[in-house]
């Protein structure tokens, strides 16, 4: 079979591209799974946070490649995303966007709607693609847009192998937002979320909520955090016998200065001597969070604060500015997303396409892009999808 336009990947970044091809030519969606965008399904704990709604300006400013995506970004803007749909959405915190069903399946099947021009073969796997686009040994394609997606998140289809289509220069391949694996064994506390506070990595500060689990620490300050331990660390995924351990810190009260919390200290301890350190630490920390954290320090939840020396006092302030962790792992089965891809230098920026294979482009997460949690990665695979698409149509 000949084709105008061979899309290979049926995710987000793939429809999108499938959506910007005019009517008149002839193009095939290849998806290897029994349904399209599986790992859409998923985003938003099901509820779909299809993008962030930050004015475009400061929207750019979240991500490292924003002179790269600029051109995406404005082409196929947020107002171009929502006219796609006849329902409509809602705005949480931090700008993120879902829709007002919540209901992840819905933005799917409004998607899936404006395909009908497009021939799509499911449970068709790409193995390998030979010169002059010839796919399989059986599809032939005057341009190929791949929207493979990246490495992590197996379940949905992403592969490793998704990288050995083409023969473009890539970067080293990293586990994104990912829920972190401490050696500390943190099962009896498991389920307590700690509210607002400021996970720390080196010189690197980033504010969320922190979920404690049954291996590790997640939510989404840690998950945001591990896009920067990532980044910072020199590995492949390739290599499974990476070393990835880290030290780590939590800020528990980062709307105090360690000067502030040694002056109310001072003073709260003189007047309220009677009181023990179990109940007086509840103004700062969870009920269920307390014992813990005092036997981190080893000081008894019992003691009355006017026991507790300078020496313990020091320490219960430092440990609520700075309470370490060792990491041990990134919990690699969750990793939301894939940190590095295909080299950003050898794609243009306002066409998607290749500067060294013509006719060949790349969207989405098969691309070395990527964001924070809270719809800049669907944001992404968007813009970059409806601008391959419409440049190859054009070209």
């Amino acid at each position: 079979m000949d084709y105008d336009i061979a899309i290979i990947g049926g995710g987000p970044a793939g429809i999108a591209s499938a959506i910007a091809c005019p009517r008149d030519l002839n193009v095939v969606l290849l998806e290897k799974n029994s349904s399209l965008g599986k790992k859409l399904l998923l985003t938003g704990g099901g509820r779909c946070n299809i993008t962030n709604n930050k004015p475009l300006k400061k929207l750019l400013n979240s991500y490292d490649a924003k002179n790269f995506l600029k051109h995406s970004f404005y082409t196929f803007t947020n107002e171009d995303l929502y006219s796609l749909f006849d329902f409509d959405f809602i705005q949480e915190d931090d700008n993120r966007i879902f829709p007002e069903s919540e209901r992840s399946v819905d933005v799917l099947n409004g998607l899936i709607e404006h395909l009908d021009n497009v021939e799509i073969k499911y449970n068709y796997e790409v193995t390998k693609i030979d010169a002059g686009f010839i796919i399989n040994d059986e599809i032939k394609a005057q341009k190929i847009i791949i929207a493979t997606g990246g490495a992590t998140y197996p379940q949905t289809g992403c592969s490793i192998e998704n990288y050995s289509l083409i023969n473009e220069p890539k970067t080293k391949i990293k586990y994104g937002l990912a829920p972190l694996i401490t050696k500390e064994d943190l099962s009896k506390i498991a389920g307590i979320t700690l509210k607002n506070v400021e996970c720390i990595y080196k010189k690197t500060k980033i504010k969320g909520d922190v979920l404690i689990s049954h291996v590790g620490l997640t939510g989404p300050g840690i998950i945001n955090l591990s896009n920067e331990i990532s980044k910072d660390m020199d590995y492949d995924i390739l290599d499974s016998e990476s070393d990835i351990t880290c030290e780590i810190a939590i800020d528990l009260v980062p709307n105090f200065s360690r000067e502030e919390l040694k002056n109310k200290f001072n003073k709260d301890f003189q007047k309220k001597g009677k009181t023990f350190i179990k109940n007086y630490l509840k103004q700062f920390l969870t009920n269920n969070f307390i014992e813990f954290f005092l036997k981190r320090i080893d000081i008894s939840a019992d003691t009355q604060l006017s026991r507790i020396d300078k020496k313990s006092k020091n320490r219960l302030i430092e440990t609520l500015k700075r309470l370490n962790f060792d990491i041990a792992d990134f919990n690699r089965q969750l990793a939301k997303i894939t940190i590095g891809g295909v080299d950003l230098n050898n794609i243009n920026p306002k066409t998607m396409e290749s500067k060294i294979t013509p006719n060949l482009y790349f969207a989405g997460e098969i691309l070395d892009l990527d964001g924070p949690t809270g719809g800049y990665n669907l944001k992404i695979a968007f813009s970059t999808g409806f601008l391959a698409g419409k440049s190859a149509s054009e070209h």
